[in-house]
């Protein structure tokens, strides 16, 4: 028995994307040595994964990374954190802080 494993739609799998930076950009934007490529390819991993976009697999997928341990590390020392205090935090702790002060539930 043959299979056909080609995709239903003829998609690319991969897609390459191309970048003009400005030098006096590209030097902020980029660290000495490091491979714009993948500078620009984790910036798109990076705000992906923070907007939810995409998950934690498909972050590790698009980053090439084997372990969740190396996700985690990277994400670690790219100051992102697993789930970002927002303004919706901000206002379900307002209304937390309202209920206990209502309630005489808060010490000074």
């Amino acid at each position: 028995m043959k299979l056909d494993l080609k995709p239903a739609f003829n998609y690319p799998l991969h897609m390459q994307v191309t970048l003009e930076i400005p030098d006096d950009m590209a030097g902020r934007l980029v660290t000495q040595g490091q491979d714009p490529a993948r500078a620009a390819l984790e910036a798109v991993a990076i705000e992906g994964y923070r907007s939810a976009a995409l998950s934690a697999y498909q972050t590790r997928r698009l980053l090439g990374f084997e372990t969740r341990y190396e996700l985690d590390g990277f994400l670690k020392a790219h100051n992102v954190w697993e789930h970002a205090y927002g303004i919706e935090d901000l206002e379900q702790d307002r209304q937390t802080l309202k209920l206990l002060e209502s309630e005489g539930r808060l010490t000074q």
